[in-house]
This record gives C-alpha cells, structure tokens and sequence, in this order.
C-alpha cells in the first residue's frame, strides 16, 4: 500500500534584499509517496537509497547488504519469534528513491503497558523535514495499530550492539555496526517531535599509549588471586562458552531498563555471525572458582575489510573480501560489550580482561586502536572503568524518542 502527499512550494524571481515591485511569484507543487517493501526491487531501492545520501562523504563505508537483510529475515533473526518488522522506501516525483524506515514492535522491549515502546530504525533521507516526516508518521501509524504508545530511534530489531542510536557527535569513519550520519538528522529527528531519551558514550584507547599504573597494579593483583581464571575465546567449545555468556550477561543486565533476556540460541547465532572477522584472542573471560564471572568482546573493525565492496558480497565480492584478509592488517578494533555478573563487581575483574587483551593486542603487533563502544549515561560502572582506562572520548550517539498523541 503507498501513502503519498502533495507538497506546495512558493519561491520568487527576485533577489534577497530587494524590492519585491515587479518580480513574480511562482509555486510548484511536488508528489512524494511511500511505499511498504514487499518485493526485490523495494528490497533493492531500500538497501541503495543510502548511495545516495553519502555520496562524496569520505567517512561512510557501506554495510553489508546481507547483514541489513538478515535483521529482516525470520530465518536469520530471533527476533521475529517475539516482534515483527516492516520497512518502507519514499520515493520523489520523479521516482527516485529519497528516503527509507523500518519499523519493529519487540514484545520483549516494549516494557510496561504503560510505556508500549516500538522502534524505528534503518532512517535515511535527504535533507528535507516533509520528507523525513513522511517516514515518520508512517512508522508512528503503522506502530500505533498494534497498541505502541511511543517510538524510539534509530534502533535496530535485535541486539543494540549493532545500527543502535543517533550519531550526533564524533562524525569520523565509523566502526562496524556503528551507526553513521549525516550531522543534518538530528534536526530532522528533533523537527519530527522526538526527544532525547538517552546518551550513548563511545571512548578510544591508542594501544601505543601504556594504560594508568593503578590500572596495572590493580589488574595484576585480581589476576593472582586464588580461584581467579581468564580464558580466551575457543571456536570448537562454542557451546560452553555460549553457556557462559548467556548466564553472566541475563545476570549483568537485569536491572537495566529495557533488559531483555538472551537465550544460548540467539548468542551462538551472534557469534556464528562473527566468524568471518572474529580473533579468538580478543575475546575474553574471566572466572571465579570455575564460575563464570565476566567476558570481554572485542572484534577487529570489518569495516577494514569491506571498504570498496559497496554492500555487496556476491562472488566478486568476496574474493575481493578474502583478498583484504590476506593483505590488510587490522589497525582498529571494537569492544562491542563488556559485562559482569552482580556478585563479581568491584573486585577488579574489568581490569584484568582489559590486560590480557592488551598483551594479546602487543604479541600480534599490529593493532592501533581500540573503540569501547557503547555505553548508556546510566550505566555509572562502566563508564567508570573506560575512565580508569584512561580512554578519551571518541563518539556520542542518543536514541531518541517520541511520544504519540
């Protein structure tokens, strides 16, 4: 189904500053319609509206299309089995693609009947507010059918590791999964009446600059306690490590707004999804008394790998990817989440993953930076500890939120 509307622009023949005697005034009227995405060209229009929004930007490397996809596919995505999603495209007068928005409704996110938050996200448009509206309004409508209350954005259908959040400060290349903007969108954001809800805080460590000393002290001493083991990340016990993650990460993050429980299935399928780019000796866990206590997750930036590929990773593309992994070293790297379980916290734990990364990082020589990305203004712990690193500020992205009327 399309929804359209008719846009009435009025313009004049004279120069700003002059008289207006004898000049003329002229309108232009302008068709622009949405439709839902139901076939491969709407998939296809969907996936390259983004060519156009970045054109010349010499920041935006574009995704995979197939990791777009599959937060869309059912087969690919647990989400599904809880929410369902659905994406438009808005198209101009001239049948050129000018806009996109996804919608979700997360049965396991949107929180109390109260609040009914859905979600929006995959937002990309041109610098218009009617146009951005559009996109919008349709999500709100679509949203509001199923008893949603609110929309926050731009989020992603699935895990917030990933296409989680507004860029509104640091607009340099992204890391993968990262979201990136043009600085434009969040005046189209806040146009569209959405509001901040809260901030995501993105910090960088140089790996050439030494961590603080009390850091060390600290990490050394958690390291040669009694009871106290680390472990990094084997692919053939997946299922053990899998196992660990889920009972630590349910336990970390309960008390969180919008926590959400994860199941062994959905991490497995994550770091199956990983393994294309993964370092097993970046991942790290530790353990008390053979319990698992916290973990570490870092991955080398694929967007190393996939610049020049244009989205795509049909044949060409990946030869031209397995090229870049025998040629490119990786010089930048991602902590996508850190976590610990309640009764393991304060006790330095954090410390001495960061330092077993850090001399897995030293041993292989070729790692540059490292993006401790992201964590919410209200997680004070955490926050802390990218401070004790001694971690500067990198990026901030918000994910915002409307309210319906």
């Amino acid at each position: 189904m399309a929804s359209s509307q008719i846009i009435l622009t009025f313009f004049s023949d004279h120069p700003p500053g002059s008289s207006p005697s004898g000049s003329h005034i002229y309108y232009a009227l302008t068709v622009m319609h949405i439709l839902e995405v139901t076939n491969r060209r709407l998939i296809r229009n969907f996936l390259d509206v983004s060519e156009r929004i970045y054109q010349g930007d010499p920041h935006w490397i574009r995704p995979l299309d197939q990791d777009i996809e599959a937060v869309f596919d059912p087969a690919r995505n647990q989400a599904h089995a809880h929410g369902e999603a659905v994406r438009w495209v808005l198209f101009d007068d001239h049948g050129l693609p000018v806009g996109r928005i996804a919608a979700f409704v997360d049965q396991q996110r949107r929180g109390a009947p109260e609040k009914c938050v859905g979600g929006c996200g995959f937002f990309e448009c041109v610098q218009d507010p009617v146009a951005a509206r559009m996109l919008f309004n349709e999500a709100e409508k679509w949203l509001a059918k199923r008893g949603m209350k609110s929309m926050e954005g731009p989020v992603n259908f699935g895990e917030n590791h990933m296409w989680w959040g507004l860029l509104v400060e640091g607009f340099s290349r992204p890391y993968y999964g990262m979201n990136y903007h043009p600085p434009y969108y969040e005046q189209l954001f806040r146009d569209a009446g959405f509001e901040v809800d809260y901030v995501q805080i993105s910090n960088r460590i140089e790996v050439a600059n030494a961590l603080p000393e009390r850091f060390e002290r600290i990490a050394d001493w958690v390291s040669k306690r009694p009871g106290h083991s680390f472990r990094c990340f084997d692919a053939g016990k997946l299922k053990s490590f899998t196992n660990d993650f889920v009972e630590i990460y349910n336990d970390g993050w309960e008390d969180f707004d919008h926590f959400k429980t994860l199941n062994a299935d959905t991490v497995r399928q994550e770091f199956e999804s990983m393994r294309a780019v993964m370092d097993p000796e970046l991942i790290w866990f530790a353990y008390v008394n053979d319990q698992p206590a916290a973990f570490l997750v870092v991955l080398p930036d694929a967007n190393e790998l996939i610049d020049g590929l244009n989205g795509r990773l049909d044949l060409g593309g990946k030869l031209r990817f397995g090229w870049h992994r025998l040629t490119r070293k990786h010089r930048r790297m991602r902590a996508l989440i850190m976590g610990t379980r309640k009764r393991y916290r304060h006790i330095g734990l954090e410390s001495a993953l960061f330092i077993k990364l850090r001399d897995a990082v030293i041993r292989k020589g070729h790692y540059r930076e490292l993006e401790l990305s992201w964590v919410g203004d209200f997680n004070s712990q955490m926050l802390s500890i990218h401070k004790a690193t001694g971690a500067f500020p990198s990026k901030r992205h918000v994910t915002m939120i409307r309210h319906f009327s």
